[in-house]
This record gives structure tokens, C-alpha cells and sequence, in this order.
């Protein structure tokens, strides 16, 4: 661990106050921690402060911090080739793809390569409305697909509010399955599920299903909520949209490449959408990279028509490199089987331990390394702990536990009335068990603001 001590801190928070602008954030409101190093699923602050990562930083680190052979990689290839053209062919941009291709499902057999996980959804909707000749997508409610002028309508959270003025024309948003606070009175899984798939049916006919391109889901959803879809509702969708000629687009930006136990979520399900948005997870972020997995007769339709989108950086030497390593240390390190041993034998079994004995825990809910928990003021009632996107004061119940686990040294991901557990994927049991004591610990604070406190 290397410490830079206060006056490198100092220079830091100097230049970052004055010069750099945060995303999501009123700029005066905010003290950005600065950052020192990091390795594994660590990282610590000029202080010498460890914080054990339990964010994954944007649910995206997933083969942890400064990983040897993927460091490595990008310095080889610094070595040879910074940069090419996405018009020329490249030895580490090709690789990358066959090897994405390869742990693909069924004929997603080629990669349109992108910067990052917004610029993936928004491809593939043009995609999808070329290949169509259609114009409308169907996206759901508690989603997020980023926040380009495209991406940021298909979201279904506040965060687009804000744009709508300049929303894409022809989205329509749905109800996804949410078992635990069902727009339907569903009960169970199953009835969730089974109600969730007629209200789609219903709004494809209702929109008319010859003006539906595409329906746009995350297959589980991520930042709001580790929404795991019910057995049967992917299956569903992929019926209905095959029925009437619709594009499926899995958004596997944050489930992908590990998070869930698979290398891909909708593995989980054995579903093959016919196009997957992806990035994060495919190189954990160590240098931009997404991109879209096209399947067979989308990528026909563009054989001897000209696709209209493209990007300076698409396929970067450097973020291929990245991946091709990333890729190849899953496979030689066990990482999708060690994601899947982590959910099902180490994390869910702790987290529904904190469940019992927490009176501000509704619901814990995941698969792999994605989990949430559900934070309510009354378990019977199952009012949030806060209400939905609360800010300021009314926020504060959130901001305390989340404070109370950095002071134990774990870094949390909170949204709305959630905690979410998503540590790099290369975590151990004995790193599990100690991030989840410090939630133990933590959710005291939580549990303080229960009608039962």
C-alpha cells in the first residue's frame, strides 16, 4: 500500500474542487474522497484509510483492482499500439470479440465495440429500429440505460426526468416483475411473473405490436433494485417478442460478465436475446469499453447496407488488450464458478441471517455476486426506509448507515432505500463474512429509525 500523505490529499481535493465537474451531483454539495492505489478488493485514501469494496465502484470492478495480467496486458500493448482507427483490422480488437462471441449465447455471433455502457444501449435501439423498420421500443419502469440522449430515455428512474423535454421519440415504458412491491397484488413469485407478462402483452397490443422495434430490458435489474425476474418471465418475453416480430435487447451492462454466476445473466434462465448490450464487467473499466453482441439476422441486414453509427474509439487497442485479459483470467481463474459459490453458499445465506435479526430489513434478494438489501421502517407495512428518491433531510436515515460502514472501512453502494452487496467477483469467503459483520454492525443505525426502534 502506498501513502502520499496529507499535502498530496490536499493538492488533490485542490484541483478536484476547482477544475473538475461531477456527474450526478450539485457541484457544491460534495467532498469527493480522494483515492491513493488500490488492489484486489481494496482501495485506500492518502490517509492510509482501507476500504474494503463492497461497490465494485460502479457494480463494474469485477475482477477486482489492478489485477497483474490485465495491468499487464495494457502495458504490452501501450508498448506496441496505443491507438488504430475502428476502419482497420486489429489483432487484440478481433480477439476481444471472438472470445466475447464465444461465451455469447446462441448465434450472437458478432461485437459492435463502443466506449461504455450508454453508447451499447443506445446502438442497439438503432439497430433494432433499422432492422425492423419500426420506431417504438418498449422499456420498463426502475431501470437504468444511461445517459445519452437515447439511453437516458429508455430509463425508467428519476434520473430522467430531467431530459424528458428532449426525450427520444416512440419509448414506452412497462412494469417489470418486482415480487416484493408488486404493481399487480401479486403474491408470489410465480403470480408476479405470470401478471407481469400479461401487462406487457397488453401494452404491445395496445401500442400496436407492427410499431414495436424492440422491448429493452435489464435482465436483472441493477442499480435499481437486484430485481431477479421471476422462472418463466424472461422465457415470456422472449416468446411474445418472437410472436410478433420484435428485437429482445438484453442490457447486461452491470449483470454480465460474472456479476450474476454467469457470463451472462440471461444464461441464468437459458434465454438468448437477440441483441446484448454489455460493458463494465467485460474489462472491470480499466479502460473505456462496451459494446453490442449482434446476432445473425440482425448482423445480415447490415451486409450489404451501410450501418449509420460508428465511433472514434470503437475497439480501442487498449480496452480490447484489456479484455482479451480480463476473458482469459475468468476462464483460468474460475471466476464465473467463484461468483456463483460466493451468492449461493457465502452471501445469500449471510445476508438472511442479517434479515432475521434486523428489524429495517424487508427483503434480501440476488444471484452471484449482485445482491441487494431492502431497508423498510416496518416489515409488515414495508414502508421504505425512505421514501422513493429522497434527498436532503428526508434521505438522512440512508446517509447514516452508509456512513456508519465506511467508519467500519467498508466503501457501500446505496440507492434510494437500498443497500446493495456487490463486491469484485475475485472476493474471498473471509473478505464476504468480513464486509457483511461491518453491515451487521451498521444496519444498527437503520434499524433506529423502525417503527419497532
Amino acid at each position: 500500500m502506498t501513502t502520499l500523505g496529507a499535502r498530496s490529499d490536499e493538492q488533490v481535493r485542490r484541483d478536484d474542487r476547482e477544475h473538475v465537474f461531477h456527474s450526478w451531483s450539485a457541484q457544491g454539495l460534495i467532498d469527493p474522497l480522494p483515492i491513493a492505489g488500490a488492489e484486489g478488493c481494496w482501495f485506500w485514501d492518502y490517509d492510509g484509510n482501507r476500504y474494503l469494496d463492497f461497490s465494485s465502484q460502479l457494480v463494474n470492478a469485477n475482477i477486482g483492482h489492478q489485477h497483474p495480467k490485465v495491468v499487464a496486458a495494457i502495458q504490452e500493448q501501450a508498448g506496441r499500439l496505443c491507438t488504430v482507427a475502428p476502419t482497420f483490422a486489429n489483432d487484440k480488437r478481433g480477439e476481444a470479440a471472438r472470445l466475447i462471441a464465444e461465451v455469447a449465447p446462441g448465434d450472437l455471433n458478432r461485437v459492435f465495440f463502443t466506449n461504455g455502457g450508454a453508447e451499447a444501449t443506445e446502438n442497439a435501439i438503432r439497430m433494432a429500429r433499422l432492422h425492423t423498420a419500426r420506431h417504438k421500443v418498449l422499456a420498463a419502469y426502475r431501470s437504468y440505460h444511461g445517459s445519452t440522449s437515447g439511453s437516458i430515455t429508455l430509463t425508467g428512474d428519476p434520473r430522467r426526468w430531467a431530459s424528458d423535454q428532449w426525450a427520444l421519440p416512440g419509448v414506452v415504458h412497462f412494469f417489470g416483475p418486482y415480487p416484493y412491491r408488486s404493481a399487480f397484488g401479486a403474491t408470489t413469485e410465480a403470480d408476479e411473473g405470470a401478471a407481469a407478462l400479461r401487462h406487457l402483452e397488453e401494452v404491445v397490443l395496445l401500442e400496436g405490436s407492427a410499431t414495436i422495434a424492440a422491448i429493452i430490458l435489464e435482465t436483472v435489474v441493477g442499480t435499481n433494485g437486484i430485481l431477479v425476474p421471476p422462472d418463466g418471465y424472461l422465457a415470456g418475453v422472449r416468446e411474445l417478442c418472437d410472436r410478433h416480430g420484435i428485437v429482445l435487447i438484453a442490457d447486461e451492462v452491470m449483470a454480465g460478465f460474472g456479476r450474476c454466476g454467469e457470463w451472462f445473466a440471461v444464461d441464468h434462465w437459458g434465454i438468448t436475446p437477440d441483441l446484448i448490450a454489455f460493458a463494465k464487467g467485460v474489462n472491470s473499466g480499466y479502460v473505456p469499453l462496451g459494446g453490442v453482441l449482434i446476432n445473425d439476422a440482425i448482423a445480415e441486414t447490415f451486409r450489404e447496407r451501410a450501418y449509420p453509427g460508428g465511433l472514434t474509439y470503437s475497439g480501442h487497442p487498449l480496452a480490447c488488450a484489456s479484455a482479451v485479459a480480463s476473458i482469459t483470467a475468468f476462464k483460468e481463474e474460475g471466476l464465473i464458478e467463484h461468483a456463483r459459490h460466493l451468492g449461493t453458499d457465502v452471501i445469500g445465506p449471510a445476508l438472511r441471517a442479517l434479515a432475521e435479526r434486523h428489524p429495517s430489513v424487508g427483503e434480501v434478494r440476488g444471484l452471484g455476486c449482485f445482491w441487494a438489501i431492502e431497508l423498510v421502517k416496518d416489515k409488515v407495512t414495508r414502508e421504505p426506509l425512505v421514501p422513493y428518491n429522497a434527498a436532503g433531510p428526508a434521505a438522512a436515515p440512508m446517509a447514516e448507515l452508509a456512513a456508519a460502514c465506511k467508519a467500519g472501512g467498508v466503501w457501500p453502494f446505496t440507492h434510494f432505500n437500498r443497500m446493495h452487496v456487490v463486491p469484485p467477483i475475485v472476493i474471498s469467503d473471509d473478505e464476504v463474512r468480513q464486509g457483511i459483520a461491518v453491515l451487521d454492525d451498521a444496519l444498527a443505525v437503520a434499524d433506529a429509525h423502525t417503527t419497532s426502534a
